[in-house]
C-alpha cells in the first residue's frame, strides 16, 4: 500500500459535476393543490460530489470539491464550503449553479426530491476539470467520482480520472450509473458504489433477490471493478471484494430526511478504505454515515458522534445467496 493512503492528511478528491444549492421544507401536513406553509425552511449546498465532501469533512479527512460552478449560486456554493473549512477548486462556467428542493411531509414522513437538471456545459470546461484533476490527484490518497456527468460530457469522465487516479497509487471510487459506470469499469476503478435501483438500471435487468444482486456484483467486477457495493435504502447492504461476498445490516433511525444518505455512504467507506480497512469494516462506517445523515434536514449534515455511535450498531457478515434463497 502506497504511504500516501495511510496518511489521514492527505486530500480525498471530489469530482462532480452537477453540484447543487438545496432547499429543504417541511411541512406539518402537505396538501395538494392548496397553499402550504412550511414549518421549517433550511438552504445549504448539496449535489453528490459536495455531501461527499461534507460529510468527509465531518469525519475529520481533508475533501477538495471540484466540479462545476456558475452565476450566483455557484458563488454562494463556493462561499459556503469555504465558511465550512472545505477547500475547493471548481470550474466556472456560462450556466448558473442548479437548484433542487426537498419537501417533507411531517405527518406522513413522505420525502419528495423537486430536480432541476444541470445545464450542458461545454467541451472546454470539460478539458478544464480534467486539467484540475491532473494537477491535484498526485497529492491525494483517493478520488471519488460522484453523480450524472453534465450533458455534453464524455461518458468516459470518470474513466478518465480512474486512470489518473491509479497512475499515483491513489483509490478510485465511483458512485455513478449506466454508461458513466459501464465505461468507468474499463478502468478498472477500485471500487464502485451503485444503489439497487442503479445497478438494475445499468445491468438492464431486475434484481428481485439478493442472489440476483450478487450476481450483479459479481458481473461489474468481472467487468473490471475491484470491489463493488450495492445499497438499498433500509435494506442490508451487499458488497463483494473479489473474493468474499458481505452483508451488512443497517441501521434503524427515525428518518428525518434519507436525501443524501448514498452520498454519505460513500464518504464514509472511502474514509476507511483510505485508512486501510478491509470492505467488510468500511461498509460498517458507510452504513453508519448513511444512517446518520439520515437524522438531519440537509443532505451531507452529519456529526461524527452520531457516526461512532451508530457504527456500534453495524452487523457485518460473510454471505451466501445459495444458503440464503434455498430453492
Amino acid at each position: 500500500m502506497n504511504a500516501k493512503d495511510m496518511d489521514a492528511r492527505s486530500p480525498i478528491l471530489c469530482v462532480g459535476t452537477t453540484p447543487a444549492v438545496q432547499r429543504v421544507m417541511a411541512f406539518g401536513r402537505l396538501k395538494l393543490d392548496a397553499v402550504n406553509r412550511a414549518v421549517t425552511t433550511r438552504d445549504g449546498v448539496a449535489g453528490k460530489s459536495v455531501n461527499v465532501a461534507k460529510v468527509l469533512k465531518a469525519l475529520g479527512e481533508h475533501p477538495i470539491a471540484t466540479g462545476f460552478l456558475g452565476g450566483d449560486r455557484g458563488e454562494y456554493l463556493r462561499l459556503t464550503l469555504e465558511h465550512r473549512g472545505i477547500e475547493s477548486d471548481f470550474v466556472s462556467v456560462a450556466t448558473c449553479t442548479r437548484q433542487c428542493v426537498t419537501v417533507i411531509d411531517e405527518a406522513t414522513r413522505a420525502v419528495t426530491e423537486l430536480v432541476e437538471e444541470s445545464s450542458p456545459a461545454e467541451a472546454a470546461d470539460f478539458a478544464q476539470l480534467l486539467a484540475i484533476v491532473r494537477r491535484r490527484v498526485g497529492q491525494c490518497r483517493a478520488v471519488v467520482m460522484s453523480g450524472t456527468i453534465a450533458p455534453n460530457g464524455p461518458s468516459d469522465l470518470y474513466a478518465q480520472c480512474t486512470r489518473m487516479a491509479h497512475a499515483v497509487g491513489a483509490i478510485s471510487a465511483v458512485d455513478a450509473q449506466g454508461p458513466a459506470l459501464l465505461a468507468s469499469l474499463e478502468a478498472g476503478p477500485a471500487l464502485v458504489k451503485p444503489n439497487r435501483t442503479e445497478l438494475a438500471a445499468t445491468t438492464g435487468r431486475t434484481l428481485a433477490s439478493d442472489a440476483e444482486v450478487v450476481a450483479a456484483l459479481r458481473e461489474l467486477a468481472a467487468r473490471g471493478a475491484q470491489r463493488v457495493v450495492v445499497t438499498a435504502g433500509r435494506q442490508p447492504t451487499l458488497a463483494f471484494d473479489g473474493r468474499t461476498v458481505w452483508r451488512v445490516s443497517v441501521p434503524q433511525v427515525a428518518a428525518v430526511n434519507p436525501i443524501g444518505s448514498g452520498d454519505a455512504f460513500t464518504a464514509g467507506l472511502v474514509s476507511r478504505l483510505a485508512r486501510g480497512d478491509d470492505l467488510g469494516e468500511a461498509c460498517r462506517w458507510g452504513t453508519a454515515a448513511g444512517a446518520a445523515n439520515a437524522l438531519s434536514l440537509l443532505a451531507g449534515e452529519v456529526e461524527r458522534a452520531d457516526v461512532e455511535r451508530l457504527a456500534r450498531e453495524v452487523e457485518v457478515q460473510p454471505f451466501h445467496p445459495a444458503l440464503a434463497n434455498p430453492r
